[in-house]
């Protein structure tokens, strides 16, 4: 028996490769500078597979056909030449998979992707099962892009997903890719910060316990991350961002009724140094108000104090579009703002618009960062 079902949501994920341009996030950056579109100007981006037992092979191929990336960019995959040929045969997309040893071996043709294949995954590596070697997969290919960025060898780094646990049973204990890519630079302190077309957030603490973010929260980490946020924001073009800054507890403490303090002692004092400087700050807000007044546009950036504080609203208001930037690094990354997807990872149907999204900022990020050089 034919399995409709199937070959319509494999005719939308060519849909969705072949027009990519609803949905994505034109504020971030913000730039009405005409896009040098000459093919040696193009900035080249390092695209991880991600844990090659998820979505990540299937996000990469999709990505790396779309025509306002390539119309951005020169892509070059990292990761495996067989899986990603797999990936393509899953999704329903003809490509031109070609290994290459160098980055200036790469060519850029209409439906080739050029891949430096480090062969680690076994042909027969089952989708949607965690491995072991998928984990230190991934961790290679992130190893070898922040190579190649570090020398200047490709202009910004894009990751598709991998897998924390994979990671971990593989020997590398690092919480995520953001983690990992400060350890890999020699990067003291990154943040993450969440690019959707509704909202832009940054996170203080991410990878940890909430007791543990609690106790780590302390007024240098909040002045610091907001003026990483700043800085980010101010490169997508927007000069004088508005900033609300979160609350730990509800109510923003409700003036001591809840908890012990904590915004008056951890998070106020750096405010208070911001504005001193001129800063458009305003906090501590209570983190419904907060994502209310950001989403409908009062603010250009919301400092979230923890992971979940942040993710959940982002992941409501735009996950398909939405993309993940570490701030701080020495080197251009973004990436998907979803997981490894083990339960949809071969079947052909996963969203492809978040890695998308996040090439197409890794390009307008290199393009900003080559103009301000």
């Amino acid at each position: 028996m034919t399995d409709f079902s199937a070959f319509s949501q494999k005719s939308k994920i060519k849909e969705k490769v072949e027009d990519m341009t609803e949905k994505l996030d034109p504020s971030f950056p913000a730039d009405d500078a005409p896009f040098d579109s000459a093919p040696d100007r193009l900035p080249v981006i390092a695209t991880t597979m991600g844990d090659g037992a998820g979505v990540g092979p299937e996000v990469t191929v999709a990505a790396l056909l779309a025509p306002v990336v390539l119309e951005r960019s020169r892509p070059i995959a990292i990761g495996d030449t067989r899986r990603l040929e797999q990936a393509a045969a899953c999704l329903g997309l003809t490509a031109e998979i070609v290994s290459i040893s160098r980055v200036s071996d790469a060519l850029f043709t209409p439906g080739r992707i050029n891949v430096i294949d480090l062969g680690l995954l076994p042909e027969d590596l089952s989708w949607g099962v965690l491995s072991p070697i998928a984990g230190d997969a991934a961790f290679q290919y992130v190893r070898v892009a922040s190579e190649l960025a570090m020398s200047g060898e490709v202009d910004a780094i894009c990751t598709a997903p991998l897998n924390k646990e994979a990671l971990h049973a593989a020997g590398h204990m690092y919480p995520g890719h953001t983690e990992l890519l400060a350890s890999l630079t020699g990067t003291e302190e990154v943040s993450m910060l969440l690019s959707t077309p509704q909202i832009k957030v940054i996170h203080v603490t991410t990878h940890i316990g909430l007791l543990d973010a609690i106790a780590k929260i302390e007024p240098g980490l909040v002045e610091r991350t907001v003026r990483r946020g700043i800085t980010a924001i101010r490169g997508s073009g927007i000069r004088h961002p508005r900033v609300g800054v979160c609350a730990i507890n509800p109510h923003a403490g409700e003036n001591g009724l809840f908890g012990y303090g904590e915004e008056e002692s951890k998070i106020a004092p750096a405010i208070r140094r911001l504005q001193a400087e001129g800063l458009d700050v305003q906090g501590p807000l209570p983190a419904d108000t907060a994502f209310f007044l950001g989403g409908r546009g009062d603010y250009d950036l919301i400092v979230a104090m923890y992971h979940d504080q942040g993710h959940g609203p982002v992941k409501v208001l735009g996950i398909e579009a939405g993309t993940n930037i570490t701030v701080g690094l020495p080197v251009i990354r973004t990436s998907v703002d979803h997981g490894t997807a083990f339960d949809i990872a071969g079947k052909g149907v996963v969203d492809v618009r978040s890695m998308i999204e996040a090439l197409r900022q890794a390009a307008e990020l290199s393009r900003a960062r080559s103009r301000a050089a």
